[in-house]
């Protein structure tokens, strides 16, 4: 008797082939996926969207030996022809006393001197601190980037910085943070929980931004920002602006001149490379979210009045500026925050503003063209 014939191996339908998954729009300027939510890059590296707060915790010690302080080189941005353009902290008289050799001449008391004799000196004591607002600007304006970060990520590093700055240099801290739909204001106390608060917040609402959601008109939020300041800080405080400034008018520039009459306000102005050089070839796909357009950058008259609208935009942006009298710092998405910040604390004058012109900021070593 033969053994029964086995059966035939089971017949699977071909499978489908599965559909090709869709991949967010790499576009110029490089808006994230709004269902997605990048997590922090481990090994403590920079996220280009999202900085956790961890990231922005870390940057103290990358602020030790960074000050907003008057003691720059002569050539430095915050360094004026007479003197300094920052105050610095206020001076309390100490004493009257003999002058010693090394003693600086301008601190002569003539009528004392007259009255015994001898030359004295008056000596003074600097105040202990003084508020530092750290003004953080996270609109959608700042959710843009086509290189290394989006402005929004390299601002609140900027931030985290300054605020680490100051509270090193043994100031109280409060601060600004604001965005399209409010701001939230931190009073400055001298208090690393303080800080930590204020950097907090950043990281909050830097994670609300998406690429679906809804522009507003960039000027009321900064104008009211400005406002906020100025009932913060009557007098006597460092303000630090870390913005785009974009949608800066002409109230912007009266508010700037308000704060600046009688407190230190120093401006940082956070920009993306393709503001001053969009590519010559090849395609770029940009997106706000809701439509995307295709643009073929080799063709001269389709990217031309690109290029005139990120170039024009930061003209009027640096000419406004430079009229408010405001020293100004420049911070670009394609280099390091923390190497930006040491060289531009030092910079000379004449290298930051090109006299109103776009072409006027400066661009580091083997920057983008």
């Amino acid at each position: 008797m033969s053994p029964p014939a086995k059966p035939p191996p089971a017949q699977h339908p071909p499978a489908k082939p599965r559909p090709a998954k869709a991949r967010p729009v790499a576009d110029a300027a490089s808006r994230a996926d709004p269902r997605v939510r990048p997590q922090p890059e481990s090994g403590g590296k920079a996220h280009p969207v999202y900085p956790s707060l961890a990231e922005l915790i870390a940057l103290e010690a990358a602020a030790s030996g960074m000050s907003f302080s008057t003691r720059h080189p002569l050539n430095s941005v915050l360094a004026g022809a007479h003197g300094s353009r920052l105050r610095g902290r206020g001076l309390d008289f100490s004493e009257l006393r003999r002058y010693v050799a090394g003693d600086d001449l301008r601190q002569l008391d003539l009528r004392a001197s007259l009255r015994y004799g001898k030359p004295y000196v008056r000596s003074y004591t600097e105040e202990r601190d003084r508020p530092a607002l750290i003004v953080v600007d996270q609109r959608m304006t700042m959710y843009f980037g086509s290189v290394r970060a989006f402005k929004s990520a390299v601002a609140a590093r900027v931030a985290a910085l300054g605020a680490w700055m100051a509270l090193r240099a043994g100031d109280r801290v409060g601060g600004i943070v604001f965005d399209d739909d409010g701001q939230k204001v931190f009073k400055p106390l001298r208090s690393r929980d303080r800080v930590q608060a204020l950097l907090a917040e950043v990281v909050r609402v830097n994670g609300a931004l998406a690429a679906d959601k809804a522009d507003r008109p960039a000027m009321a939020g900064l104008n009211a920002a400005l406002r906020a300041a100025q009932a913060l800080a009557p007098h006597d405080c460092l303000i630090c602006i870390v913005s785009d400034f974009a949608g800066a008018n002409e109230e912007t520039l009266r508010a700037l001149r308000v704060l600046a009459m009688h407190n230190d306000v120093v401006g940082v102005l956070v920009f993306d490379p393709m503001a001053q050089d969009i590519p010559r070839r090849g395609r770029l796909v940009v997106t706000q979210g809701a439509l995307q357009l295709d643009i073929a950058v080799g063709r001269r008259h389709e990217r031309q009045p690109l290029a005139d609208f990120f170039s024009g935009r930061l003209r009027e942006v640096a000419d406004l500026l430079r009229r408010s009298r405001v020293p100004l710092l420049t911070i670009d998405t394609a280099h390091d925050e923390v190497a930006q910040l040491r060289r531009e604390l030092g910079r000379g004058v004449g290298r930051g503003m090109g006299r109103g012109s776009a072409q006027g900021f400066a661009r580091p070593a083997g920057g983008p063209r």
